[in-house]
């Protein structure tokens, strides 16, 4: 199936950062954007800056998902961008695992079921998954607390749904690199736009372009 004219997006947790530049950058390239935030005062303000549609997403709240879908129909791209970040030991009785898996795997995943009757409708689509070397088996599955894990589990969906997913609709994970965001701290190299290059690729791939992959710098890496 030929791609939508202006493909329909929406980017989890957009309000900043790397999200806020890939919600950019789709709007550039012509897609009817849909910025989602937890927080709703943010996220609206961020939206209105940038002209693109708003919704309100908690990753940790089922119902919120269902909500905007229900009331979009779908969307055509979809970039699970929303991440969390925390400094707290596994072994730690407070440890941050449950809720990094919910952000940054079950929301993710939930999000990408509930767009399948679209995609089986439309014939295309496209699922970018923001993912990090953190979560790369291949370079020591680092990083503080749940954050590697959750995001090695989101390289592992990557891998594994291109088998489930409808025809036409391709599934890649990216390493944006080391951005000065608030996550990645203002000593970082990259800026966010340089960072959302490689996402924005992925979300518009042509036909013959890669699923069920792992890039950095529009470049295969290793899982």
């Amino acid at each position: 199936m030929v791609r939508p004219l202006h493909p329909t997006a929406l980017v989890t947790g957009a309000n900043r950062g790397i999200g806020r530049a890939i919600a950019a950058g789709l709007k550039a390239r012509g897609c009817q954007v849909t910025l989602s935030a937890r927080d709703a005062a943010l996220g609206r303000a961020a939206a209105a800056d940038l002209g693109v549609a708003f919704a309100r997403l908690d990753l940790a709240d089922p119902d919120t998902l269902f909500d905007t879908i229900a009331q979009t129909g779908g969307f055509d791209i979809l970039v699970n961008n929303a991440g969390v970040l925390n400094d707290i030991s596994l072994l730690d009785r407070h440890s941050d695992f449950t809720g990094a898996m919910e952000v940054m795997v079950h929301a993710p995943l939930d999000l990408i079921r509930m767009n399948v009757p679209h995609w089986r409708d439309t014939g295309w689509g496209r699922i970018v998954n923001l993912s990090s070397g953190w979560g790369s088996f291949a370079e020591g599955l680092e990083g503080p607390g749940a954050y590697g894990i959750a995001k090695a589990a989101l390289n592992a969906l990557t891998r594994a749904l291109p088998r489930d997913l409808p025809p036409g609709v391709k599934i890649n994970a990216v390493c944006p690199g080391w951005v000065a965001t608030r996550m990645g701290g203002a000593s970082a190299p990259l800026t966010p736009e340089e960072g959302a290059d490689t996402a924005l690729w992925l979300a518009l791939l042509p036909e013959d372009g890669p699923t069920g992959g792992f890039f950095r710098r529009r470049q295969p890496i290793a899982w």
